[in-house]
């Protein structure tokens, strides 16, 4: 069983679109949830859910099990826990309760005997619910544009779990919405996917047949499956499988 945790506290970034068609992958082979921690609602969105407005507290306080919260999708093997709107106060339904930042974790143990995969969708913030997601996760996958910023957002997020030790998630960034023809994006993804930045080799390009995900409410492989970034998307997910084995 692993938990994979989409972060990044800048937005635009690609992470949503990311998240819902990693577990899509995973969905392939194992059952595997998507649990949207973002407020917004865009992988709730994506996969034909709708947003619910309460129950954060009663989560979070334990009254209530995250099983309870579960709904399947159109997409079989694929189960999610929808954006809630409450969550926009999860930091002060943690802080109300012993260990927040372990809180999470706790939350998940009942999802991890029913799941072989979990994806966390989490909101772009530094804050209590991104430590509470830190401490909660297996591997966390980072999503960044190229540009000189990335290295900048990628350092802060291993500095802020380099003192953790055994506790530390696995840390994995990668590319999004590059575009080929500029050559920054070129020449930014060429250093830090063979440095020792730890960035994937496998970079996603930019398309509008991801933006269309939006439109079609439907991961990517549903309508567009010999597309690019499609193709993209798989080579990472193997990518990723094969880091964390190792």
């Amino acid at each position: 069983m692993a938990i994979f945790g989409l972060y990044n506290f800048k937005g635009g970034v690609g992470k949503t679109a990311s998240a819902v068609n990693l577990a899509y992958l995973s969905s392939r082979k194992a059952r595997t949830l998507l649990w949207d921690l973002d407020p917004q609602g865009a992988s709730t969105f994506y996969l034909s859910g709708e947003t619910r407005r309460k129950g954060a507290k009663k989560l979070i306080s334990g009254k209530r099990s995250a099983t309870a919260y579960v709904e399947g999708t159109p997409f079989e093997g694929l189960d999610l826990i929808p954006a809630n709107f409450s969550f926009r106060n999860l930091d002060i339904v943690l802080e109300q309760g012993k260990k927040p930042e372990c809180r999470l974790s706790r939350l998940m143990k009942p999802l991890c005997k029913a799941y072989e995969h979990v994806f966390l969708d989490c909101p772009p913030n530094i804050s209590l619910s991104a430590e509470s997601v830190f401490r909660a996760v297996d591997v966390l996958l980072v999503p960044a544009l190229p540009s000189t910023l990335s290295l900048r957002t990628f350092e802060l997020i291993t500095e802020h779990v380099s003192d953790w030790g055994k506790k530390a998630p696995r840390v994995i960034p990668f590319f999004c919405m590059v575009d080929r023809r500029r050559r920054l994006h070129r020449d930014i993804c060429s250093a830090m996917c063979q440095g020792h930045y730890g960035f994937a080799s496998t970079v996603i390009p930019s398309a509008s047949a991801v933006e269309r995900m939006g439109v079609e409410r439907a991961p990517l492989f549903c309508y567009g499956a010999k597309t690019p970034p499609a193709q993209a998307y798989r080579e990472l997910w193997g990518e990723i499988q094969a880091l964390v084995s190792h």
